[in-house]
């Protein structure tokens, strides 16, 4: 039986096993390694912040990521197919590792912060 996500721990084991298969994906793959370039350490902690704000209200993210995608948009035209497959990859690796309520959590948030962004970003 899988466990539910309760501690940062599990945050971080779930934004590093995502980051690690995202970046092989034919789809999105490549918009990752851009994204994450030389600092990978950095950008999985600012990954880990987020989660952990978004999951448990901790306040350890001040980021603005729509600003962060339109600036990501300028570089990379985002189109609808990315943030279909971003949430289907970020769910399956949710699936993968954990379940119960703070999962399901999870999952609901990936799915209304991917309609926002793209919502935002591709008007």
């Amino acid at each position: 039986m899988k466990r539910d996500i309760k501690t940062r721990g599990d945050i971080e084991l779930l934004v590093t096993t995502f980051y690690d298969e995202i970046r092989f994906d034919p789809v999105i793959g490549h918009i990752f390694t851009r994204v994450i370039g030389a600092n990978p350490e950095k950008y999985l902690h600012l990954m880990t912040n987020f989660w952990e704000n978004t999951l448990f209200y901790t306040g350890s993210y001040t980021g603005n990521p729509i600003e962060t995608h339109r600036r990501l948009n300028k570089i990379f035209p985002l189109r609808d197919e990315h943030f279909r497959r971003w949430v289907t990859l970020f769910t399956s690796t949710i699936d993968k590792l954990f379940e119960g309520q703070k999962a399901l959590l999870a999952k609901q948030r990936a799915s209304a912060i991917s309609t926002i962004i793209k919502t935002k970003i591709l008007q």
